[in-house]
């Protein structure tokens, strides 16, 4: 089945939907960095599929440079991939691009959702967000649906869209996708429920198009396998990877890959090459806030608030709001806390539960949390790579959603 991803960033949702056999016409994504990792993980599918993955491991192991990988790779592979911004001003040929792509092929899937933050519950709660342009560009995929009449839907976006304009934006939202031609359905699923140990909230949107027929309202939601992984803990995600300092990078794996890694195809049996296992560096005085933090979160089985560190260690004025400043994820939790695109700032929010090491958590650590595989290379700076592993779409919550509607049609 073909598919297109709007508003893709990183590829989390695309990830779901390769991984289960789909193809991809487009992703669209106006961050260069983001683009560049988009392509590099279609030249993975590509090579996968031709069993040429050795080229790949030579890439992403720093053997070969990008311009020698991707002479290797036919560009029609790499032009799946729009580095544009998705506006009402470039839709015509944004359209264009596509249609080139499809060559009269029909278009069963269009996946994405628009950019949270104007959406979000943390963003509203700490400044105005009702004149932000990204309220209504959820219009622009509603544009998609009009011109290419797919199948089936998805839009994904934070739970706060469902309030924010105090349920104005999401009213307007249904109303829209059912005068396009659709039958329309909305959940919030939790990520926990889908093999992700992560504590994370979406509300997913399903369109099918008004000529399918959905017996007893069963729209293609995929059903929890929480029970397949309750057991498992964040240890379970983190104990094959080496200990690491601030600031330090070590590519070497020191175990085997755990069940849970294997069972989720977070790492795999021939899986050799680590990559991004790097942390930031933090100064001497966050250092101490960290090791406070750990030592507060093991004695007491929770995270200490801003006023229970010590006041030599305290340098922010607000001590009324926000208290939740510094959070250390333990190794013994089925499920960490949600993972943000703020971690690109700082890494406050996921400290490791080690004081020897009293740190962040690394790039890769935090791409095994949103379940991206350890064989997806993410590409640009370690800022932009934190940012796009927290803008993403845990991948295992989309592998279940496009299987839910795979299964749906078959």
């Amino acid at each position: 089945m073909n598919f297109i991803d709007l508003f893709a960033g990183a590829g989390g949702l695309s990830e779901g939907f390769l991984n289960q056999g789909y193809n991809c016409v487009s992703h669209i994504e106006m961050m260069p960095d983001a683009c560049h990792t988009l392509e590099t993980r279609e030249a993975f599918y590509y090579l996968k599929k031709r069993k040429e993955l050795a080229y790949y491991d030579l890439y992403i192991s720093g053997k070969i440079s990008r311009n020698s990988f991707f002479s290797q790779i036919p560009n029609s592979i790499c032009s799946k991939v729009i580095c544009c911004a998705m506006s009402k001003e470039n839709l015509n040929n944004l359209f264009n691009k596509i249609d080139s792509k499809l060559g009269g092929k029909e278009l069963d899937v269009i996946v994405g959702g628009p950019p949270c933050q104007a959406y979000s519950l943390i963003g509203r709660s700490r400044i105005d967000m009702s004149s932000d342009p990204r309220n209504k560009l959820y219009l622009i995929y509603i544009q998609f649906l009009k011109k290419y009449k797919p199948k089936f839907f998805v839009f994904e976006n934070v739970r706060g869209i469902v309030s924010a304009g105090n349920g104005q934006y999401f009213n307007d939202l249904f109303l829209k996708l059912k005068r396009a031609g659709y039958q329309v359905q909305g959940k919030l699923l939790k990520a926990e429920d889908y093999g992700v140990l992560q504590h994370r909230r979406r509300e997913i949107i399903i369109g099918v198009r008004n000529d399918i027929p959905i017996n007893n309202n069963a729209f293609p939601f995929p059903k929890s396998n929480f029970n397949e992984f309750k057991n498992y803990t964040i240890n379970d995600l983190f104990y094959d990877l080496p200990p690491l300092n601030p600031g330090e990078t070590n590519n070497n794996y020191i175990s085997n890959p755990s069940e849970y890694l294997i069972k989720t195809g977070i790492r795999k049996d021939t899986d050799n090459t680590l990559t991004w296992n790097i942390t930031r560096p933090i100064s001497k005085h966050d250092r101490s806030i960290y090791r406070f933090v750990i030592k507060f979160n093991q004695k007491n089985g929770k995270n200490p608030k801003y006023t229970d560190i010590p006041r030599n260690l305290q340098s922010q004025k607000n001590k009324e709001t926000f208290l939740d400043r510094f959070k250390m994820i333990p190794l013994d939790a089925h499920s960490s806390q949600t993972m943000v695109a703020h971690i690109s700032k700082d890494g406050h929010y996921f400290i490791y539960p080690n004081v020897k090491q009293a740190r962040s958590i690394s790039v890769r650590e935090a791409a095994r949390i949103q379940s991206f595989p350890d064989n997806f290379y993410f590409e640009g700076s370690r800022t932009s790579v934190f940012t796009q592993i927290g803008n993403a779409v845990p991948p295992l919550l989309a592998k279940a959603i496009a299987k839910a509607i795979k299964k749906f049609v078959m």
